[in-house]
C-alpha cells in the first residue's frame, strides 16, 4: 500500500492540507479541547475486534478473545469491548476493579498477574475471578486462601514459559529461561499435579511470549514447545483442559509502509497446530483463547500536541511540544517509533529535519528523532500516531505535570471520556503532618 492508503487504514486523511481523523478536523479538535489530548476512534476498535473474531470463528468456533486490559484501561474502551462480546485479561486488582466498574462480570475475566500477593489472591477468590498462576510456589498460598474463605476450588490455570520469546523490545519479551514470567517445562507436571492434590477440579493452561510481534513465524517455535508440554501434562496426569490460551503479542505496523501481521501464517503456526493437538489427543473440546491488546487498540488513537518552541542551536533543529514522556512513555522506555505528522501541512516541499521533544527535564524526553517534516512554526499542531495501546496507561505526573484528557469519536460525534487533571489533582492525596504545618 502507498502512504495515503497506510494513513487511511488508521482513519487519517488530509483534506485541503488539514489532517482529519475519523472524519473530524484535528485542528478544530485541538482548538476546542486543548492539547495534549488522546483522540480515539471507536469504529477502529470495533472493526479490529470483529475482524479477529471472524478469523477465529472460521478456524475453530469454540474460541474467546480476552482483551488485554493493560493496553488501554479507559472505562469507555472496556465498555466497547464488552458490547462486542469480549472477555478480559487483567494483570492487577486495579484492572479487575476497573472491569467491574464497566459492568463486566467476574466469569469474563482471567487474572494473569505475576508475583501475586496474598491480597491479590484474596481479592480474586472473594470475587470469583479465575487466577492464572505464575509459579508453583503460589499454589500453596492460593489454596490456603480458598480454605480460609471457605470458597470452592473449581478451576485453576498455570502460565507456561515455553522458553522461546519474541517482541519489539527486550523489555517486552516474556519467555525464556532468564525471564521472570511463567513455569518452565521441568516444573509443569508438578504444578498441575499439586493442583489436583489440593482439590482443584478443572484446569486451563496459558502461555504468552511477548508483545508487538509482527513476524507471525515468531510464534512457531514457542507454540511447538507449548503443545509438547501440554501433551506431557495431559498424558501424565490424565487432565483434560477447559481452555488452552495462546496469549497475545500481535503487533501493528507503526512505521509507514510497514507490513501488518500476516494472519494466514498465524493460522498455520498457531491455530492449525492447536486443532491437530485436540484431534490427536483425548483433550475434549477446549476453548481456544488469545489475549490481544495492542492489535485491537493501538491504531485507534492519536495524540495531538502543540508546538511551543522552535529551537535551532546551530547544530540541530528541535520542535518542542506540550506532550512529553509523561504523556507518551514508549519512545523513551522502549526506543519505540511513533509516526508523527503535521495537522496542517501535507506537501513534502521544503522539508527540514527535527527532533520532536517534550517539556520534561530529561535529555531522553524525545518523542521522535530526526523526523522529516515541512517547516514547522510555533503554535502548529502535530499528531502522534498509534498511541491507543500503552499510551495513556503508561502516562504519569512526572515533573508534577497533570495527565491529559481523552475524547472518543463515534459516528461523527465527539465525547469526552476523561477530564484532564488539574494542578489540584496532583496534590489531593497528599497529607502534611501537623509538625510541618
Amino acid at each position: 500500500m502507498n502512504y495515503s492508503e497506510w494513513l487511511n487504514v488508521k482513519s487519517l486523511e488530509y483534506r485541503e492540507d488539514v489532517l482529519y481523523f475519523a472524519g473530524k478536523n484535528t485542528l478544530e479538535i485541538s482548538k476546542e479541547y486543548g492539547t495534549p489530548i488522546y483522540v480515539i476512534n471507536e469504529n477502529t476498535i470495533r472493526e479490529r475486534y470483529k475482524s479477529l473474531k471472524i478469523l477465529l470463528n472460521s478456524e475453530y468456533e469454540n474460541n474467546r478473545i480476552y482483551y488485554a486490559v493493560k493496553a488501554n484501561s479507559s472505562l469507555s474502551i472496556l465498555k466497547i469491548f464488552h458490547s462486542e462480546g469480549a472477555f478480559f485479561d487483567c494483570t492487577s486488582m486495579g484492572e479487575i476493579y476497573t472491569c467491574f466498574k464497566a459492568d463486566i462480570s467476574p466469569e469474563r475475566i482471567i487474572y494473569t498477574g505475576n508475583m501475586f500477593t496474598d491480597e491479590d489472591f484474596t481479592f480474586a477468590v472473594e470475587n470469583k475471578v479465575l487466577v492464572n498462576l505464575d509459579s508453583v510456589s503460589q499454589l500453596k498460598r492460593l489454596t490456603k486462601i480458598h480454605d480460609h474463605l471457605g470458597k470452592e476450588k473449581i478451576i485453576i490455570s498455570f502460565r507456561i514459559n515455553p522458553e522461546f520469546g519474541a517482541g519489539h523490545h527486550i523489555h517486552t519479551i516474556t519467555a525464556g529461561k532468564t525471564i521472570k514470567f511463567g513455569i518452565l517445562e521441568e516444573q509443569a507436571i508438578e504444578a498441575f499435579s499439586k493442583a489436583k492434590e489440593n482439590g482443584f477440579e478443572k484446569f486451563g493452561i496459558h502461555q504468552h511470549i511477548g508483545s508487538g510481534v509482527l513476524n507471525a513465524q515468531d510464534f512457531k517455535k514457542p507454540v511447538e514447545k507449548y503443545i509438547s508440554i501440554i501433551k506431557k501434562i495431559a498424558k501424565s496426569l490424565e487432565i483434560k483442559f477447559e481452555f488452552i490460551d495462546f496469549g497475545g503479542g500481535m503487533g501493528i505496523p507503526y512505521r509507514p509502509l510497514e507490513e501488518p501481521l500476516d494472519f494466514d501464517i498465524y493460522k498455520e503456526v498457531v491455530i492449525k497446530p492447536f486443532k491437530q493437538l485436540i484431534n490427536s489427543e483425548d483433550l475434549g473440546e477446549p476453548i481456544f483463547k488469545i489475549e490481544p491488546g495492542r492489535y485491537l487498540t493501538a491504531e485507534s488513537s492519536i495524540l495531538l500536541t502543540q508546538i511551543n518552541t522552535i529551537k535551532n542551536n546551530g547544530y540541530k533543529l528541535f520542535a518542542g511540544v506540550d506532550a512529553g514522556f509523561n504523556t507518551l512513555l514508549r519512545p523513551t522506555l522502549y526506543n519505540s517509533y511513533h509516526h508523527i505528522i503535521s495537522c496542517n501541512k501535507k506537501s513534502k516541499e521544503s522539508t527540514l529535519i527535527y527532533d520532536i521533544t517534550g517539556p520534561i527535564c530529561e535529555s531522553g524526553d524525545i518523542l521522535g528523532k530526526n523526523r522529516e517534516l515541512n517547516k514547522l512554526e510555533e503554535k502548529d499542531v502535530l499528531a502522534i500516531l498509534d498511541v491507543g495501546a500503552y499510551g495513556f496507561t503508561m502516562s504519569s505526573n512526572y515533573n508534577s505535570r497533570p495527565r491529559s484528557s481523552e475524547i472518543l469519536i463515534n459516528n461523527g460525534k465527539i465525547f469526552k471520556i476523561r477530564e484532564a487533571e488539574s494542578l489540584d489533582d496532583l496534590l489531593k492525596l497528599q497529607i502534611i503532618p501537623d509538625h510541618l504545618k
